[in-house]
């Protein structure tokens, strides 16, 4: 998994069929998705129960290209191993989700995964500076976790040029997850990130059966993100 800041798609298979993710999946690759979102709630560190690892290692052979697991889970060190062993590629928790995230991040390291850091709407970024050098990516969440097909939320837009300056030349992808349209795909491009998770705005009007549809609205997400997209 090489480092580009190019803008890549991360549909969330939350919007997917649950009943046909193995098609889902390989129809969105088809279509150009450049990653695979994975979001992880276990109903107490956000109000909604979704996957755990059997899921994820039960879709691994569909995804060709990333498994960006999300993990919106608390306590999240003692499942770290799981994760990886189910196949993800980056594994991301939330800065409130244990008392030491520093040991967190080597942990998803040492796991042989990409470490992300999930920052949630309310959360700022005094607490990044020192855990940089710990970090492949920083998921912003424009939206309260737990539930897909939320508002976004505005102010991050500051937060994500703040991070963007203070992360300099270090190989660390931002990524967005929450409220990504062709209308706010822009914003936050321009602000400098380069991983857009999208879900309702990827899978609305398609299916296994009309996939073209998936395809017309990544690239109409990524079109628009391309178009202000800091150079």
């Amino acid at each position: 998994m090489s480092f580009d800041r190019s803008i890549k798609i991360a549909p969330s298979i939350l919007s997917a069929d649950f009943a046909d993710f193995g098609r889902e999946i390989r129809a969105i690759e088809a279509q150009g998705a450049d990653w695979v979102h994975v979001d992880v709630m276990d109903g107490h560190f956000v109000p909604n129960l979704t996957f755990g690892p059997p899921l994820c290692k039960a879709i691994r052979p569909h995804i060709k290209t990333v498994m960006d697991v999300h993990l919106m889970i608390s306590p999240v060190d003692q499942y770290i191993d799981a994760y990886a062993d189910a196949g993800a590629d980056v594994i991301t928790a939330h800065l409130e989700a244990g008392p030491h995230i520093h040991r967190t991040l080597q942990a998803i390291r040492g796991a042989g995964c990409k470490a992300g850091l999930a920052l949630n709407p309310g959360t700022g970024i005094e607490q990044i500076d020192y855990l940089l050098d710990q970090l492949d990516l920083i998921c912003v969440m424009t939206v309260n976790p737990g539930f897909g097909g939320q508002k976004f939320i505005h102010s991050q837009i500051d937060k994500v040029r703040k991070l963007r300056a203070m992360i300099g030349d270090r190989p660390i992808h931002i990524e967005i997850d929450g409220g990504i349209t062709p209308e706010t795909a822009p914003l936050m491009a321009e602000a400098g990130a380069d991983v857009l998770v999208a879900g309702s705005a990827v899978f609305k009007g398609g299916s296994v059966e009309q996939p073209e549809a998936y395809g017309a609205n990544i690239a109409a997400i990524r079109a628009a993100a391309e178009a202000a997209r800091v150079k």
